[in-house]
C-alpha cells in the first residue's frame, strides 16, 4: 500500500540535512518571484475593475492582494515539497531548500497547507466567496492537476496548467465586481495564451535538463518543430485575446495600438522560430521577449484606465 503524502514526507525528514534554515529558505519556498508577478496582475485586474476608485477601496484591495499572495505563496510551498526528488537533477532548482535537504520536507508540507487554507479564508471572509472559489481552483489545478500528475506524465501539463497561472487578474477584477463578465474572461485569457509561449523557449532552453529529470515537456517528447508550430499557436490566440478589452471598452485607443504592436511584434519573432539557424538563440530571445510582452500591456493597461478617467472627468 502506498504511503500517504504525510507519511512520505515525515519518512524522508530522516534524511534532510544538518544545516540550519534561515529566513531566506522560508522566503524561497514560497517562490517571491513567481508570488511578485501575480501581485502585479492581481493589482491590474482590481484596478480595471475599479479604476481611480481603487484609492477609495484600499482595504479590500489589501485583503485581495494578501489573500491571493498567502494562496500562491502555499501552492508554491506544496509544489516545492512534491518536486523534492525531480528538483536535483535540474540546475535552476537544485538548490532549493527542501530538495538541497535543508529543510525538512513536512515542513513544507505544513506550511504549505496552512498559507493555502489561510489564503483562502482571508479571501472568502476579507473579499468574497467568488474571489476565494477562483482561487480554489488555481490552487487545485496548479498542485493537483499540474505538479502532482500532469507535470510527470503529459506535454499538455504547460497548457493545462497555464490555467492557475491566468487566475489572479481575475481575482483581482472580481473582488470589485463580484461577476465573472467578457472582460475577467479577457484578462484571463491574455494569461492563458501568454504562457505558453514563455514556458515553451524555457523548456527548449532547458531541454537537456528536463530530459535527465524525465520531465515530459513539448520539446523533449515531440522536439523542437512541434514546440515551434504550438508556440506559435499561442502566440497567435494572445493577439486577438489581448483586444478583447479594448471591445469591452475597459482600455482604450492608447491600450489597443500598443497591444496590437507588441502583439504583432511577438508573432513575428514567433514565425522566425522556423528559419532560425540557432534554436537556443532564438529561444533566449523568444523567452526574454515574453518577459517585455506581458509588462508592456499590463504597464499601459493600467496607465490607460488612469489616463480615460481622468480625461473623461
Amino acid at each position: 500500500m502506498e504511503r500517504s503524502i504525510v507519511q512520505q514526507a515525515t519518512v524522508n525528514d530522516s534524511v534532510t540535512k544538518t544545516v540550519n534554515k534561515t529566513w531566506r529558505d522560508y522566503l524561497e519556498v514560497t517562490k517571491p518571484g513567481i508570488n511578485t508577478h501575480n501581485m502585479l496582475v492581481t493589482f491590474a485586474g482590481f484596478w480595471l475593475a475599479a479604476g481611480l476608485q481603487t484609492f477609495q477601496h484600499l482595504p479590500l484591495l489589501l485583503f485581495t492582494l494578501f489573500g491571493t499572495m498567502l494562496v500562491i505563496a502555499g501552492s508554491c510551498t506544496l509544489n516545492n515539497f512534491y518536486d523534492r526528488d525531480i528538483d536535483p537533477f535540474m540546475k535552476r532548482t537544485r538548490n532549493r531548500a527542501v530538495a538541497d535537504g535543508r529543510m525538512k520536507p513536512s515542513t513544507a508540507l505544513w506550511l504549505g497547507i496552512f498559507f493555502s487554507v489561510a489564503g483562502f479564508f482571508v479571501l472568502a471572509i476579507g473579499v468574497n466567496p467568488l474571489a476565494a472559489f477562483l482561487a480554489f481552483i488555481g490552487f487545485f489545478i496548479y498542485v493537483v492537476v499540474y505538479t502532482m500528475w500532469l507535470k510527470r506524465t503529459s506535454t499538455l501539463s504547460t497548457v493545462i496548467g497555464g490555467i492557475s497561472g491566468a487566475v489572479p487578474p481575475v481575482i483581482g477584477w472580481t473582488a470589485y465586481t463580484e461577476s465573472l463578465d467578457l472582460s475577467a474572461w479577457a484578462l484571463f485569457f491574455i494569461l492563458f495564451a501568454w504562457q505558453p509561449p514563455h514556458f515553451f523557449a524555457l523548456a527548449m532552453l532547458k531541454s537537456e535538463e528536463y530530459q535527465k529529470a524525465s520531465i515530459p515537456m513539448l520539446p523533449v517528447v515531440k522536439g523542437f518543430l512541434e514546440t515551434k508550430k504550438q508556440l506559435l499557436f499561442f502566440t497567435l490566440m494572445l493577439l486577438p485575446s489581448s483586444l478583447i478589452l479594448f471591445y469591452t471598452g475597459v482600455s482604450g485607443w492608447l491600450y489597443l495600438i500598443v497591444s496590437s504592436i507588441v502583439g504583432m511584434i511577438y508573432v513575428g519573432l514567433a514565425i522566425q522560430g522556423f528559419r532560425a539557424r540557432d534554436d537556443n538563440k532564438w529561444a533566449k530571445k523568444m523567452f526574454l521577449f515574453s518577459l517585455l510582452y506581458l509588462t508592456i500591456i499590463f504597464f499601459v493597461m493600467i496607465m490607460d484606465v488612469g489616463l480615460m478617467e481622468w480625461i473623461n472627468r
